[in-house]
């Protein structure tokens, strides 16, 4: 952080931080309530269908809101708007893509995987993938590496959070991880998949009003969008460009809108909603209602980093040499402080929702998809208040294990999101895709494609390694499919019993 930013915002002080603690009270005292609603009495698998997917009862705003808010992660409010301020609008023109990724992911799995859930009894996505695949081996990979992923996203999420936090209230860094770290991890504990969705839903909602908030300010701080846009267009004019003088190459277009818009389908995440929700009406009205609010949510998130540039206008180094300060500098520079405390609950909302999806994700594949699953293969019984405890249990504990993580922050927020976003979608798209319309996909070719894509998608983003300059995505995607179709030909197919329930119409 620069010595500046930070004298300026610790002139803030108390009343930007009260807007913050508002709204997290709100949020844990939303899951309490929904706690005692709804788990009163439920116990054994009735306590696993409520704690992890709420009983499939999504109807279409809260199933929108909750997905919405959990794809709109801290680095659509700090990281990508950063890469804005720097890029220009081409930056801008790249996120227009992520409109798509709500009408994909209801429009194309939603309706099949909600249906096929019902029809074997799923909790989680794994489960979807243990009995398509009918293979043990492959749902324990799965397992393994979505935890390990998202764990690289809740960390980003915990360090965007609190350096938000640092920036435009003046407490240090520890304090603001302290905050919401805990109310996130507690609510997410407390609530289950029911009150994270319905928390999720209030943080989308927050996460419009912190948008307006925030584009208020920087418009009336930089004289109106008049003003602002000739500021830019006489300081950096290669920023009106779409190729932004070379800065926004086709090959960052083209890969940019494979990671953050066509292959967002596929995040586990975004998938467990569609097991939660109430009926295919509910899909279909989430579909609409998501696909309206994310594109707003998206466009003009990442237009404020661009506004930006029109009231920062000294180079990087003034603002601590990194991206990440962009948005907490000009919510500091253009609002009052009792204003950018409400503009902060946005991008913290953000984070906690993003990091409390993934929490009740990463505990049911730690309890359902590894823990009871090997007790029922071997024959042992499950004890339903064990199971209640444990599913608890596990979800404080990995929170606390990120929490710790986190205390030492790394750098570059939105790299650490898109690293996880990319190998998490290299992973599981041809799995999903494949395994949900593909009847000859085999679990050796399954095995092939996660293993192999992920594989050369962390040894090419560690090394460095692209292919005409693209994102190492495209290297992971392609050799994921190249396992999933060699592997799946050259083994025999499943038995036609097997795959009943996934191809109906065919068997």
């Amino acid at each position: 952080m620069n010595n500046g930013g930070a004298q300026a915002s610790s002139s803030l002080g108390i009343a930007s931080l009260l807007p913050v603690i508002i709204f997290l009270v709100i949020a844990v005292a939303m899951a309490v309530v929904l706690r005692r609603r709804a788990l009163k009495g439920a116990k054994g698998d009735s306590f696993i269908e409520e704690y992890y997917i709420g009983n499939r009862s999504l109807g279409g705003f809260v199933l929108a809101m909750t997905t919405v808010a959990t794809y709109g992660s801290v680095s659509s409010f700090v990281g990508g708007p950063g890469q804005a301020w720097s890029i220009g609008w081409g930056w801008v023109y790249m996120a227009v893509v992520q409109v798509t990724a709500l009408f994909l992911l209801y429009g194309i799995l939603g309706r099949k995987i909600a249906l096929i859930s019902r029809r074997i009894n799923a909790v989680t996505v794994i489960d979807i993938i243990r009995r398509r695949y009918n293979s043990n081996a492959l749902a324990v990979v799965a397992a393994a590496i979505i935890v390990v992923f998202f764990a690289t996203t809740m960390i980003a999420q915990f360090v965007g959070g609190a350096k938000l936090f640092e920036s435009v209230t003046g407490y240090s860094y520890t304090t603001g991880l302290v905050i919401f770290g805990i109310t996130a991890i507690l609510f997410t504990t407390i609530g289950g998949f029911r009150g994270v969705a319905w928390s999720d839903a209030l943080c989308g909602i927050v996460m419009l009003l912190g948008l307006v908030v925030i584009a208020g300010g920087i418009l009336n701080a930089g004289g109106g969008y008049d003003a602002v846009m000739a500021t830019i267009e006489t300081n950096h004019p290669e920023m009106l460009e779409p190729l932004s003088n070379g800065n926004m190459p086709w090959t960052l277009y083209f890969t940019q809108w494979l990671l953050v818009g066509i292959f967002t389908f596929c995040l586990p995440q975004s998938m467990v909603r569609c097991i939660g929700a109430k009926n295919t009406k509910a899909l279909s009205r989430a579909m609409i209602i998501g696909t309206v609010v994310i594109g707003f949510m998206m466009i003009v998130a990442t237009s404020l980093g661009v506004l930006s540039a029109g009231i920062l206008t000294e180079d990087l180094s003034a603002y601590g040499n990194s991206i990440d300060n962009i948005i907490p500098a000009a919510i500091v520079k253009s609002l009052p402080a009792w204003l950018a405390g409400i503009a902060i609950v946005g991008p913290i909302a953000a984070s906690i929702s993003t990091v409390s999806s993934l929490l009740i994700a990463s505990s049911s594949t730690i309890i359902k998809d590894l823990f009871m699953a090997h007790r029922e293969k071997n024959g042992q019984a499950v004890n339903p208040r064990g199971i209640a405890w444990g599913s608890q249990a596990i979800t404080l504990g990995i929170g606390a294990i990120v929490f710790i993580l986190s205390l030492v922050p790394p750098s570059v927020i939105w790299k650490i999101n898109m690293f996880a976003f990319g190998g998490l979608e290299t992973a599981f798209v041809w799995v999903f895709v494949m395994g949900l319309f593909w009847k000859r996909a085999t679990k050796a070719g399954a095995l092939c494609s996660m293993i192999a894509g992920v594989a050369a998608y962390c040894i090419s983003m560690g090394l460095g390694f692209k292919l005409f300059d693209m994102h190492q995505i495209v290297i992971g995607v392609t050799v994921a499919l190249i396992g999933m179709v060699v592997g799946s030909l050259l083994t025999k197919p499943a038995p036609e019993g097997e795959l009943a329930d996934f191809f109906p119409e065919k068997s």
